[in-house]
């Protein structure tokens, strides 16, 4: 679709490869920490399953609509989210291993299968298949794109940004912003409209940590949900010990220190415990 004869959207193009390209590799450190510590921990796998469906819809249009710079983004999107389903499926535990197999299967086998064979063997025309596949991939890139109302959500319910990264949604929006550009230069509102809502919750998540970055959650009342669970985790630890050493149980001689981390650290435990939202590449 797109070629040399383009010099401004073929530019555009290329810059939004190379944001989504620093998109994709956000969840990097998490798969780190999880082949480090041979542990999923409490990492779903629902948004990387989600991330890989979206990734193949948009790959099958670009291969129908002849985009090479769709196709090439999108080829990395495929490889990065497998690599990272493969980690994860190496080290969950057995029911979480079970059910992103079965969702695996049920969804980017199976629903994605059912409409790549349909298009190819029931749609004759062309052009009518690509905008079949243009509009499926639009649809699931807006229904992607209101999961950051959940993040939304969270801040403003706690009112702390610990959840949201700021350069994370930075990119995330300056991405939509040049997408959306590239979309309208070559004329695809496939792409185009679906950044429209990537944009106006980019900007309001980048609003939102500007807004709160600087409060004290602790002072508003609002500790965090992972706080709480790490502050759980060391008491059950320290139980466990005493346990081990005395030969029984007994909860009453365990001490629990429950002063708060200092601040450079309480950033490690939430950067290490929070899943990275599932990225959209259009």
């Amino acid at each position: 679709m797109i070629t040399v004869g383009h010099p401004v959207a073929f530019a555009v193009g290329i810059l939004g490869n190379i944001l989504s390209f620093l998109v994709i590799l956000a969840p990097v450190p998490t798969f780190y920490r999880v082949y480090a510590k041979k542990s999923t921990e409490s990492f779903q796998s629902v948004p990387y399953v989600v991330a890989l469906l979206s990734a193949t819809l948009w790959l099958y249009y670009a291969l129908l609509s002849t985009d090479l710079l769709l196709l090439s983004i999108n080829t990395v999107a495929c490889v990065a989210e497998s690599v990272y389903l493969a980690v994860y499926l190496a080290y969950a535990p057995g029911p979480a291993k079970a059910f992103t197999l079965k969702l695996l299967c049920a969804i980017n086998m199976g629903l994605f299968g059912a409409m790549v064979a349909f298009l190819q063997f029931y749609v004759v025309d062309t052009q009518r298949r690509v905008s079949i596949a243009g509009g499926v991939g639009a649809a699931f890139a807006l229904a992607v794109f209101v999961a950051p109302l959940a993040i939304i959500r969270r801040v403003m319910r706690t009112k702390s940004v610990e959840f949201m990264p700021f350069w994370l949604s930075f990119f995330l929006t300056v991405s939509a912003v040049v997408w959306f550009f590239y979309g309208l230069l070559i004329k695809d509102f496939f792409v185009a409209m679906p950044n429209v809502l990537g944009l106006l919750f980019g900007l309001a998540q980048m609003v939102l940590f500007f807004v709160y970055r600087n409060r004290n959650p602790k002072k508003n009342g609002a500790v965090s949900e992972m706080q709480q669970a790490a502050v759980q985790a060391d008491a059950e630890k320290e139980r466990r010990s005493h346990a081990n050493a005395d030969g029984e149980a007994d909860v009453r001689t365990v001490i629990v220190d429950i002063m708060p981390p200092p601040p450079a650290m309480m950033v490690m435990m939430t950067a290490a415990h929070q899943t990275p939202p599932a990225v959209e590449v259009v």
